[in-house]
């Protein structure tokens, strides 16, 4: 038995470079990284056959319909992978993992699509609120007997431990757009508007990394206008990214609704001031009593100044609400390693023979 890993559908940038190495950026990329450290000797579903560096990439054509567990990340293509993997009549084990939450997607087609792959095939959800998205677009665009039949479950995702770097102060603090996106949902205009009026008042630095769709996007033309703001592309690995967050002294969060919050949890334990709305997905990131979860944008213009001017008291205050550090606080609470048990826990759960020699 063997695990395909398949993502790629909706994206036009290729997921292995010419030298065979993983060429996805941004949370998919870990993710699939992570599955292929999971599953040793696990495949990458892709455009061709061929053997990249430490694992191999396979059409879907060429995959084994009764011994390949096929785990998409492409969700709304399940059932066309069902298709080609059953044309001999073999029945598929497909097993959906939802990394985004479906409202990031916006066409009816697409929700139809998500639908019915969610009824058909098991769904692995990254994150407790996205799985609720899941479950309620499912019994909106799917018919009853199949809605009702349903598999849904979450885990929670967690950070890694091993790749933190040594914090390295700037003279010029620096404030991280803690997002890859600039959807409607993370309000990137109310961003710069709260930054900008902190910059009359404190000189920084204000730093975006962006997917390659949002980095050529007019919104982000327009973040980089000011003579203190930095917009470009993701860093080139973790280490790199790991890396810019050692010397980055806060981030402003301005999103309505985050599926997990990963960026905010990854910046938090490497010692950046989160400055968060005060809504229940970030409430449920940090200690009862975090002090820098503001109301309102002149709170939080306020909260971000007062970071800038003393970080040192900014992270003593956060460590105090979090009993005594919150990089500790954190990795307690959203483990990597618990976030790779119950995935596996899950696909044994839903297909012991998958795993089976």
């Amino acid at each position: 038995m063997g695990i395909a890993i398949k993502y790629g559908a909706m994206v036009d940038d290729p997921i292995v470079d010419d030298d065979g190495k993983l060429a996805i950026r941004g949370g998919a990329g870990a993710l699939v990284e992570r599955l292929l450290k999971i599953y040793p000797g696990a495949c990458l579903v892709g455009y061709e056959d061929r053997q990249c560096d430490g694992f191999e990439m396979k059409r879907d054509i060429n995959l084994d319909a009764e011994k390949d567990l096929v785990i998409n990340l492409d969700v709304m293509d399940s059932v066309g992978v069902f298709q080609v993997m059953h044309r001999h009549g073999a029945e598929p084990m497909i097993m959906n993992l939802q990394w985004l939450p479906p409202r990031h997607y916006h066409h009816k087609v697409n929700f139809a699509a998500m639908g019915l792959s969610y009824a058909l095939f098991p769904t692995l959800c990254s994150g407790e609120r996205t799985a609720a998205e899941v479950s309620e677009l499912t019994h909106r665009w799917t018919i009853p007997a199949l809605a009702n039949s349903a598999q849904i479950a979450w885990f929670q995702p967690g950070i890694r431990d091993d790749l933190l770097q040594p914090r390295v102060d700037t003279e010029v603090p620096e404030v991280l757009y803690p997002s890859i996106h600039l959807d409607a949902e993370k309000h990137p205009q109310q961003f710069m508007q709260i930054v900008t009026e902190v910059a009359a008042k404190v000189p920084l630095q204000m730093v975006a990394r962006l997917a390659p769709r949002d980095l050529v996007s007019l919104q982000a033309m327009r973040m980089s206008s000011a003579k203190w703001t930095t917009v470009g592309p993701l860093s080139a690995d973790r280490e790199g990214y790991w890396g810019t967050l050692a010397h980055t002294t806060a981030f402003l969060s301005t999103a309505t609704a985050e599926a997990y919050g990963l960026e905010e949890l990854e910046a938090l334990v490497a010692g950046v001031i989160g400055v968060m709305p005060k809504l229940p997905w970030a409430e449920v990131l940090v200690p009862t009593g975090y002090p820098y979860l503001y109301n309102s944008d002149a709170e939080a213009a306020m909260m971000l100044e007062n970071v800038l001017r003393d970080p040192k008291a900014a992270r003593r205050a956060i460590d105090e609400s979090a009993g005594g550090s919150i990089k500790d606080w954190v990795f307690a609470k959203h483990a990597r390693a618990a976030g790779n048990e119950a995935i596996e826990n899950q696909v044994k759960e839903w297909f012991p023979k998958a795993l089976e020699d």
